[in-house]
């Protein structure tokens, strides 16, 4: 096993909702790459055993006593890493799509002053296969209403593999406690001026993820918030 140092401290940020089946793994994983990373899971309140499951491999879990969504589960893994001295925090989901592999990438642009907040993008690497439907009716619809809605036109939408800074961490605040929170965080960059960058990244699609309805939900908090 190759052991990257890094002399920083990192925190990884896992919202989870009801991951029994992936959770041990995807932590488990970061653990054997990257020992020296402080992992964070914060249980959506899950109504099955993430929370056990994450127990067990000894990393910090916190647990949200309703369910809010996941915006809000980064929010409040994003202020506890804040509060224990992060330098830099990475937002990873529990469902094994992200690879632990791309986590170095990720940060590379932010420990050589390139960007405050990286962004993993599926469309940067041609080897990355995404489902045509996904791709078509979902992903490139999502580009342009980011754009939209924040100013910044990116190759990819709502991946939610992102890094950042301590500058970015404490600027970024997500108010957005369901899936718009990935457009909000754009907004947010925007207005606080904050240096981003993409990182081409591949996802694993073990399930399909957001579908046309949750893009429908996405839409309406979007236009809510312009509007309010």
């Amino acid at each position: 096993m190759v052991v990257l140092e890094f002399n920083m401290k990192i925190f990884i940020i896992i919202p989870a909702y009801n991951e029994e089946k992936n959770i041990k793994k995807v932590v488990n994983g970061i653990k054997e790459k990257f020992p020296d990373f402080e992992i964070v899971v914060v249980d959506d309140s899950s109504n099955d055993n993430t929370y056990q499951e994450v127990k067990k491999t000894g990393v910090i879990v916190l647990k949200h006593i309703v369910n809010r969504d996941q915006g809000a589960a980064l929010q409040t893994g994003t202020e506890y890493a804040l509060k224990k001295g992060a330098e830099i925090i990475i937002h990873f989901d529990a469902d094994g799509q992200h690879r632990v592999e791309d986590i170095e990438d990720m940060i590379k642009p932010i420990l050589n002053k390139e960007a405050d907040i990286t962004l993993g993008s599926r469309f940067l690497r041609k080897k990355t296969k995404v489902p045509f439907s996904k791709k078509f009716f979902i992903l490139k619809p999502a580009i342009f209403l980011n754009w939209f809605f924040s100013g910044i036109k990116l190759s990819d939408a709502h991946n939610g593999f992102r890094a950042l800074n301590k500058k970015a961490a404490e600027k970024i605040v997500i108010s957005q406690d369901g899936k718009a929170h990935a457009t909000e965080i754009l907004q947010e960059i925007k207005k606080n001026n904050l240096k981003y960058k993409e990182v081409p990244v591949k996802i694993i699609y073990n399930k399909y993820g957001q579908g046309f309805f949750d893009g429908l939900k996405i839409l309406k908090d979007l236009f809510f918030r312009k509007i309010f």
